[in-house]
């Protein structure tokens, strides 16, 4: 009886440690993002992006830079005049319930700043945790920034919808979606009896 005690005792850390799920490794997730200026709200200037504006982020490499699937929805906002479209990309990237934190940006770099430049950090859950904070930046002949605009917000987006984070006249309009999880299955059109 004792042995059963000593072997029961020994083999409980085991069988827990095999039943027990384990930590998932971070799957891949396409990230299409349009930034867009709201035309009929005043722009609020803020004070101008910080030269250390990517801090702590990876930069978005052209490796993982994929073709954006809402370009119809772009080129709606831009034809309807209340909107004008600053900068869309789409781009591959694991995602998992650590934070992870993308440096972007577009137009010509003087100086380490950009025209547009911001980060985009993300992490994994029941929904996606999603902390945006981007300067739409005026630039002098010096190349020195004189005025941003600016664009923080932090929104928990649903995987698969196209999500919009307003930020008064600065939006996002942001898409996560999983490349390794199976496709919902579409729900029935009637239930049978």
């Amino acid at each position: 009886m004792r042995l059963f005690r000593s072997l029961t005792l020994l083999l409980t850390p085991l069988l827990m440690t095999l039943a027990a799920p384990s930590a998932f490794a971070d799957d891949l997730y396409q990230v299409e993002m349009i930034l867009i200026r709201q035309n009929a709200v005043p722009a609020i200037i803020s004070r101008a992006a910080p030269e250390d504006w990517a801090a702590g982020a990876r930069r978005l490499d052209d490796a993982s830079l994929r073709t954006p699937a809402l370009g119809e929805v772009a080129s709606k906002l831009a034809a309807s005049g209340e909107y004008t479209v600053l900068m869309h990309k789409a781009w591959q990237q694991p995602l998992g319930e650590s934070p992870t934190k993308i440096a972007i940006s577009d137009g010509k770099e003087q100086f380490g700043q950009f025209p547009i430049e911001g980060t985009l950090e993300m992490k994994l859950g029941r929904f996606t945790d999603v902390n945006a904070d981007f300067w739409v930046n005026q630039i002098d002949a010096n190349g020195m920034v004189t005025a941003s605009e600016r664009l923080k917000q932090d929104s928990h987006t649903k995987n698969g919808q196209l999500n919009y984070l307003d930020n008064g006249h600065l939006a996002m309009l942001i898409k996560i979606t999983s490349l390794t999880a199976p496709a919902p299955r579409e729900a029935p059109e009637s239930i049978p009896d």
